[in-house]
């Protein structure tokens, strides 16, 4: 597979689709969970084939372990984000721990 990338953006790049897309599918299921099953449903399929895709190429080229902590911590702060655009962001205290969380996996990985 060719990548118009240089070699050390590609694994970050696919880190970050497949959490744009993760992301996206979340975004798929609170729209259908709101009533809007048609523009959820394409959303939440959109997004997963999206993240399916990016994460097989991401692990031919990554472990596991190091490719799941990675993908979950940019998923969480792009829902978080989300989550905060749609007036459902979280409180001091969750914030907080969210941040412990976010913390620990960056710990993991380093």
């Amino acid at each position: 597979m060719y990548s118009t990338l240089p070699a050390p953006l590609v694994a970050p790049a696919l880190i970050l689709a497949t959490a744009i897309g993760y992301a996206i599918m979340t975004v798929g299921m609170k729209a259908t969970s709101s009533g809007h099953l048609h523009i959820g449903i394409f959303l939440a399929v959109l997004g997963f084939a999206a993240a399916f895709l990016a994460e097989i190429v991401l692990m031919r080229r990554i472990d596991l372990s190091m490719v799941y902590v990675l993908i979950v911590a940019a998923e969480t702060i792009l829902v978080l984000a989300y989550a905060a655009w749609i007036g459902e962001g979280l409180g001091v205290r969750q914030a907080l721990g969210a941040g412990m969380v976010l913390l620990g996996l960056i710990a993991v990985t380093a």
